[in-house]
């Protein structure tokens, strides 16, 4: 183990003193954890490029005084078991000095990008031990075939070639895992590209990220759904962008209401998140219209395009747009497992030059051995066949939740959206709802952060999808239940 020490401070203290210091104090502020070996004296005296008489110095004293022990023929070891009045030893009077009168750091100059990330729900609290959770729209993993994946990445794993983990040819991604997400959003999402459009990035939020990158200059104007997504909203917002609200109906986003100045306009139109509601036909034909007249650019975000559980399968808006930049991404978080971290970008094609070269600066590509696997899963059908298991399992628990709602809350409660997805949104009539929650262990998830200016009071999104049916009639139930 190589050791770095600090031999330059307290000039005039001899070398050997500097070096049992050095252990002395690391020891005892932890950085050299109990029972851990330590370099020998030759080793050390080698590194430190001294005489060894001098380290051998040094760890007699340590040894004599409780700090290392040695063991005949395995080496030298900090102690388990450190003197009592060691542990608790007065600092140096220099420390103690130093703490007594702190001198103020210079405060650090952000970038403007990173001055407006002060929103602390860019980060999600973690849940509480014990309590029950509608605060997460997440897979349930549970479900997933495990034993498929495996044997998919032991194929890899255990073949011969090495490409796999070399740097890629094109940060584009691996070629057979954009040809399989080529064909398999023609045939479930009606997408019209090439696989030379797809971009395998890390998640939908890279994506966007990405994306935002190459359109959006400070101070250019976006559109952006009202309510809508807290993390799009971020992203635009750190980079500058003027944000103006889009006003919605059931129907999803009113072309009428969008400013004619944005530069941009973000929807997630399969299920719009938080309200749920499917943005129609005709709706989506209007949008396409709208940016074609304005010179705007479309991000399509097609959240939760997977799970409908009522009517026919919407066409993206993507292959609707003739003419129209559409930026169309997509997950397989929400499918398969966060954990992936794989999504894609169907790029303009005049722009995929330019969204690789930007993907490239940022993290160079997306880990090959999963993207080698995953193309194998979408080839052999297992992902269709996963997504149609999951639609029975999440559809039944949108089923449960919406009967208990009922059942406890009556006309107090109304659950909004479309049968889709994983999440819905609830609005109550009933200003106890929160502080029941709270009384009773369960996490709820307040709209109230995805709109832009004032929201509806006592309205939640509820993820039904990585709970039990019994878990949601029990969570449903402790929100009506006063204590």
């Amino acid at each position: 183990m190589a050791v770095a020490l600090n031999l330059k401070s307290a000039p005039g203290t001899a070398l050997h003193r500097k070096i049992y210091q050095e252990w002395r104090e690391g020891i005892l502020s932890g950085r050299f954890r109990r029972g851990e070996r330590v370099p020998s004296t030759r080793d050390l005296a080698a590194t430190l490029g001294i005489a060894r008489s001098t380290v051998t110095t040094a760890y007699e004293q340590l040894t004599a005084e409780g700090y290392f022990e040695s063991a005949r023929g395995s080496g030298t070891f900090v102690c388990r078991e450190l003197p009592e009045t060691l542990l608790h030893a007065r600092r140096p009077a220099t420390a103690s000095r130093a703490a007594e009168s702190p001198v103020a750091a210079e405060p650090i100059r952000l970038s403007r990008y990173a001055s407006e990330l002060s929103d602390p729900r860019l980060l999600q609290p973690p849940v509480p031990a014990g309590w029950l959770r509608l605060s997460h729209w997440r897979p349930d993993l549970d479900h997933f075939p495990w034993a498929i994946w495996h044997r998919l990445m032991k194929r890899h794993l255990g073949s011969s070639a090495t490409h796999l983990f070399d740097y890629a040819d094109s940060p584009a991604g691996h070629e057979p895992l954009r040809r399989e997400i080529t064909a398999y959003l023609a045939r479930s999402r009606a997408v019209n590209c090439s696989p030379d459009q797809v971009v395998v990035v890390n998640g939908s939020q890279q994506g966007l990220d990405l994306c935002t990158r190459i359109l959006i200059d400070r101070g250019d104007e976006v559109a952006l759904e009202n309510p809508g997504y807290q993390g799009a909203r971020q992203i635009f917002q750190a980079f500058g962008a003027r944000l103006t609200a889009a006003a919605m109906d059931s129907d999803g986003v009113i072309p009428a209401s969008l400013s004619p100045k944005a530069r941009l306009v973000y929807v997630t139109p399969s299920h719009q998140f938080p309200t749920g509601v499917s943005m129609s036909v005709a709706r989506r034909l209007e949008l396409i219209e709208w940016a074609r007249r304005h010179g705007a650019v479309i991000i399509e975000d097609d959240y939760d395009s997977e799970y409908r559980y009522s009517g026919a399968p919407l066409p993206a808006m993507q292959g609707l747009a003739k003419g129209v930049p559409v930026f169309y991404i997509g997950t397989f978080s929400k499918v398969m497992f966060p954990g992936m971290r794989i999504g894609y970008v169907i790029v303009p094609p005049a722009l995929a030059g330019v969204f690789q070269r930007v993907k490239w600066l940022a993290d160079r590509q997306t880990p090959l051995l999963e993207q080698a696997a995953l193309a194998d899963f979408l080839r052999e059908g297992h992902l269709e066949r996963h997504t149609r298991k999951m639609r029975r399992v999440y559809g039944r628990r949108r089923e449960v939740m919406v009967a208990s709602v009922s059942k406890y809350f009556g006309s107090k409660a109304q659950v909004l959206g479309d049968e889709a997805g994983m999440h819905a949104l609830v609005r109550f009539e009933d200003d106890g709802v929160a502080a029941r929650a709270v009384a009773n262990r369960v996490q709820l998830a307040s709209s109230e952060g995805y709109y832009q200016g004032e929201a509806p009071k006592n309205e939640f999104v509820f993820g039904f999808s990585c709970v039990t049916e019994s878990q949601l009639r029990e969570a449903i139930r402790r929100l009506a239940t006063h204590t």
